[in-house]
């Protein structure tokens, strides 16, 4: 599921109708996967690199944060001098995450992708109300939470300069995601038949993210990527070319692995729990997530 439309999401939660903002990791808590033993999706993709089809090594995590700066309004052309302004803060706080960017590693594909969701009410007033949203993602746990101070830091810095008042709050995302071994060794030799081996594609580590990334903390998972699409993701000229690969291959890829998996008595589901190690329990990871929500004020 995307992670998209954050302040709906936020006023879902404060009304109570949910805790998690994600799809996977609301219906974790609720429990609808308490009966699961391991999880499953084909994702499309128009990247030519991926092959026909292929399967990752692994997804980056995020953490979701929406930033509220806080200024003084006034008359922009009359009394500017009486203003503090929300954008100009805001301004330098993302200059900040832009000066920390050399400070992330490579090796933790750190990504951080702010957008500014409220810029002011209207032309001749100073703004003394900003709001942005933006995710802080990363390949493993530590990285992003590392990445996620700096980020913080950086907010506060916009406060200082121009002595406003920020709101951060801090809300769980979605885990780093790890493709199970076994599954992936069946997927492959399903692959080879359904489009060829020789179109399979062993596509390594992907820095999006997605909520297959939580069921991964608990449960053996597999996310292949399934083409039949041109376009850049999540933009206007994305669609689909080849319905044949992306709505019936889709379909027997995943029928293909459903009796890989439960034939002869679940012989292969079998084989993937007993080698399989997910890092946490359900309850473990409910915990971890829980952790993760906070909401700050600073004032410069």
């Amino acid at each position: 599921e995307e992670y998209g439309d954050i302040e709906w999401r936020v006023s879902q939660a404060r009304a109570g109708r949910l805790e998690f903002l994600g799809g996977k990791p609301e219906l974790l808590r609720l429990g609808h996967f308490d009966d699961v033993d391991l999880s499953m999706m084909i994702h499309m993709t128009s990247r030519t690199e991926d092959g026909k089809t292929g399967v990752p090594v692994s997804n980056n995590g995020c953490i979701v944060k929406t930033v509220r700066y806080i200024g003084r309004a006034s008359h922009a052309g009359g009394a500017p001098h009486q203003g503090i302004n929300a954008l100009y803060a805001a301004q330098i706080g993302l200059a900040a995450i832009n000066a920390i960017r050399e400070t992330f590693r490579d090796e933790d594909t750190i990504r951080v992708h702010p957008i500014i969701t409220h810029g002011g009410s209207q032309v001749n007033v100073i703004p003394g109300e900003v709001r942005l949203e933006t995710y802080v993602r990363g390949r493993t746990v530590d990285a992003i939470l590392d990445a996620n101070k700096k980020v913080d830091r950086a907010f506060k810095a916009g406060t200082l300069a121009l002595g406003a008042k920020v709101e951060i709050e801090t809300l769980p995302g979605y885990m780093p995601m790890t493709c199970d071994d076994t599954m992936a060794k069946m997927y492959r030799e399903n692959a080879a038949a359904l489009v060829g081996a020789d179109n399979f594609r062993q596509i390594g580590h992907r820095t999006g993210s997605t909520d297959m990334g939580d069921l991964s903390m608990v449960m053996p998972v597999l996310h292949p990527y399934m083409g039949g699409a041109t376009g850049s993701g999540h933009g206007a000229d994305y669609q689909i070319v080849d319905q044949s690969l992306a709505y019936l291959g889709t379909a027997k890829g995943l029928a293909g692995m459903v009796i890989d998996l439960l034939a002869e008595g679940a012989s292969g589901a079998r084989d993937v729990l007993k080698n399989a190690k997910p890092p946490m329990t359900r309850e473990q990871y409910l915990a971890f997530q829980r952790g993760i929500g906070k909401r700050e004020t600073y004032e410069g």
